[in-house]
């Protein structure tokens, strides 16, 4: 009986290295290919461009691949365990970094068990962090960053979303990482929110910006940046208007739109009780959803359903007989939101909502009850959390600090000590400034 062999792959882009470490486990035995789930890729890296179904394909497909399971998880462990396989072969770069710690896992698991660890000479000068790096810095299509939201949130415990208000942020948001212990982190997309797109503009928000304007806006960010973008979109206006916006939308690649059950002249929900908020009435809000999700085009589009009772001071009950009903009226998921800073109604709400409706994707926008982890607001039975203004909030305290300085010293050179980057790095800040 032959041997079997484990190896564990992302398989997003094939490439010799790959190949050859495939030959060599084959030399062993049977090649058993662990084939990473988007739930185990998604919280250490960004989402393949593949799905697991195209990705299982393609390497079933390749000479000296004896079967493909699926590796639901980043450590080896619970496969391992699972298929006790008798060599698992890996490549020799995981001796340092952050995969070290995989490595010494594999070895003691391998070792309990009777198995062997081989190691395969990493293949020199190419790799698939540096290919993917180079499709990235060729962009996407709208059809791909469409779908990438629903992939994100059937992967992950919650889905990370920061504010955009131009393609500077678009950048920040596509490009910023920390790396965590053994966990690396970055934004899962981005919000094109009214309220900063109307102050960056100086204007109130009140809808103010009128479609045409924000959408150009917005392609600034979507041509620098491939992760998914959710759209404010107020109250979607009328009905007869919002059938346009979501295929425009859609036809841009945008994969989610959120829409407010108020209506009359727009009041930031912020305010609360201290401005009128009038809500649409349930049918007339579930119209407006259903003509939405007939209008679409793709199943991927999402119309998500933004929940304004606890900001008018209504109690939780209203706010789940309306969301139930938005659900059942076609909606892709809810937003419940609320100024209050204890978040405890938020928390209510989620629970109550959890036991009626297990599936349905719930959104928050934390900015009044920042205090909660992405951890705590996932146990509660969030999908979603949007940063919705923190990248505008934050920018404008530092210009105005610049501003002040110039004006008390008469001169720059204060200012752009302390409150400046670097002019050459300003000038190889756009990937395509510098020349090469």
């Amino acid at each position: 009986m032959a041997k079997k062999v484990y190896l564990g792959m992302i398989a997003d882009i094939m490439h010799p290295g790959l190949i050859n470490i495939i030959n060599e486990g084959a030399k062993y035995g049977d090649v058993i290919i662990g084939l990473y789930t988007d739930k185990a890729i998604a919280t250490h890296k960004r989402l393949p461009y593949l799905t697991y179904e195209q990705r299982e394909t393609v390497v079933r497909s390749i000479h000296g691949v004896s079967d493909v399971v699926p590796q639901d998880d980043w450590s080896y462990v619970p496969n391992l365990v699972k298929y006790k396989p008798d060599y698992i072969i890996h490549g020799d770069d995981w001796l340092q970094g952050p995969d070290k710690y995989i490595r010494d896992e594999v070895f003691k698991v391998m070792e309990a068990m009777g198995g062997k660890v081989i190691e395969i000479p990493y293949t020199k000068g190419i790799t698939s962090s540096g290919l993917a790096e180079e499709l990235e810095s060729l962009g996407t299509t709208p059809q791909a960053r469409l779908k990438s939201l629903r992939r994100l949130i059937t992967a992950k415990p919650i889905v990370r979303i920061m504010e955009s208000h131009c393609g500077l942020t678009g950048l920040i948001i596509e490009h910023t990482k920390v790396e965590v212990g053994n966990e690396v982190r970055e934004f899962d997309g981005m919000w094109a929110s009214s309220l900063t797109d109307s102050t960056s503009k100086g204007k109130p928000d009140i809808e103010a910006v009128d479609l045409t304007t924000r959408l150009h806006d917005l392609n600034d960010s979507l041509e620098v940046t491939t992760k998914p973008v959710i759209y404010d979109g107020d109250t979607g206006g009328k009905t007869e208007h919002f059938v346009f916006t979501v295929r425009t939308l859609e036809r841009l690649g945008v994969s989610a739109v959120i829409i407010e059950d108020k209506v009359g002249l727009k009041q930031n929900s912020l305010f609360g009780t201290d401005a009128v908020q009038t809500q649409d009435s349930i049918e007339g809000f579930c119209s407006k959803i259903q003509a939405g999700k007939e209008a679409q085009v793709t199943r991927d589009f999402m119309i998500i359903a933004r929940c304004e009772s606890l900001i008018a001071g209504k109690p939780v009950e209203d706010a789940l007989e309306r969301c139930h009903a938005y659900v059942a009226a076609g909606a892709d998921g809810i937003m419940i939101h609320s100024k209050n800073k204890d978040g405890q109604d938020i928390k209510e709400f989620c629970q109550r909502f959890r036991e009626v409706d297990n599936h349905t994707p719930i959104v928050a926008v934390p900015t009044t009850y920042g205090q909660f982890t992405e951890a705590e607001l996932a146990e509660w039975g969030i999908n979603i959390v949007i940063y919705a203004n923190h990248m505008l909030r934050s920018a404008y305290p530092a210009m105005v600090k610049c501003a002040e300085r110039i004006l008390e010293t008469t001169r720059c050179q204060e200012a752009s000590e302390e409150y400046c980057m670097p002019i050459k790095q300003i000038l190889n800040l756009i990937p395509g400034t510098k020349k090469k």
